[in-house]
């Protein structure tokens, strides 16, 4: 079936027929007509001619750092929920934060066809930069910041600083569980916000008391294990994630030490392990499926209108107050 078959059955012309597939103006009278040939004869049109046609592939690459993570689980489902509206696609591609492979798939995506790409950060080097920048097609960032692209992010700072505060209203001896800091969001400007919280309320900084590691369970065991070695009377941890917070509550419970009566601990990112660990964790609510849906409009205003604006959201937070806190 060809699109003048379509065209003679339905009594139009072959213009029309294409001005219909490809979204463009046909009378409410001719579009009844074609669809009722479309539906009768299970006509399908062609991807490729119309990617020739409209040189569009309606496919978005997004590139995120690992898929089992609920945190950019829920920011795909944002994007997903946006980009689907307007009948485009995923491509998605798992560096599992590795380096290499978000050049790697950046390069890709960079050199075929997609129409656009949203990157969901983690770390900038000169060698991301350089490629973000010979991209042809608009790139939006997700979950950072960077000058000169549009941007969808957590106000990461703002939101350690005040839990943090919530701990120092109960608490004395603070330790800190991190993520590399070479993270800009995740690991330099949440370490910032402790550090800052600290010094606001005239706590001394002592960095013995502060771990920096992977983002995984693993790291977040290892170094509550480091922190108790070091200082035995800690009694208030921040960490810079829940699946870290998740693995230094492992470490406390083997301990035996009552949560939050001689230790409170706090978490950021506010994932379903967090309500479902016994005592059940305080942490920082952040509204990442909206982010992605912010991420998927910011890309689909460039591509519909063709003016690529360069625009930065910073998203908002809520402090969530539950078991692990005094």
């Amino acid at each position: 079936m060809t699109i003048n078959e379509i065209a003679h059955l339905a009594g139009v012309s072959r213009a029309t027929v294409s001005r219909y597939l490809n979204n463009g103006y046909v009378s409410e009278e001719k579009k009844e007509k074609i669809q009722k040939v479309i539906e009768e004869t299970g006509y399908v049109p062609s991807s490729q001619a119309q990617m020739l046609r409209t040189k569009k592939t309606k496919l978005i690459g997004v590139i995120l750092p690992k898929i089992s993570s609920s945190t950019i689980s829920r920011m795909t489902a944002g994007i997903s929920d946006v980009i689907t509206k307007y009948g485009y696609m995923m491509l998605l591609a798992n560096t599992n934060n590795d380096e290499k492979e978000e050049l790697k798939y950046l390069q890709l995506f960079r050199d075929n066809q997609v129409d656009g790409i949203i990157f969901i950060a983690t770390v900038f080097t000169k060698k991301h930069i350089k490629l973000l920048k010979e991209c042809k097609v608009p790139v939006v960032i997700l979950g950072q910041r960077l000058s000169g692209y549009s941007c969808v992010y957590q106000d990461d700072y703002n939101a350690s600083f005040d839990i943090t505060s919530k701990m120092i209203e109960k608490g004395k001896k603070i330790g800190y569980i991190g993520v590399i800091e070479k993270d800009e969001a995740a690991g330099k400007n949440r370490k910032k916000g402790f550090i800052d919280a600290l010094k606001h309320s005239g706590i001394e900084i002592d960095t013995s008391l502060m771990f920096e590691g992977g983002f995984n369970i693993e790291n977040g065991y290892e170094n509550m294990k480091l922190l108790f070695e070091k200082a035995p009377d800690i009694d208030s941890v921040f960490c810079a994630t829940d699946t870290v917070a998740l693995g230094a509550l492992t470490y406390i419970k083997e301990k035996n030490i009552k949560v939050p009566d001689e230790i409170q601990i706090v978490g950021t990112g506010d994932t379903p392990m967090g309500e479902v660990v016994e005592p059940k964790l305080s942490t920082v609510h952040f509204y990442y499926k909206t982010s992605g849906s912010e991420a998927g409009k910011t890309l689909m205003d460039i591509l519909e209108t063709g003016e690529n604006v360069k625009k930065e959201i910073k998203m908002g937070y809520e402090i969530v107050l539950r078991e692990s806190i005094r």
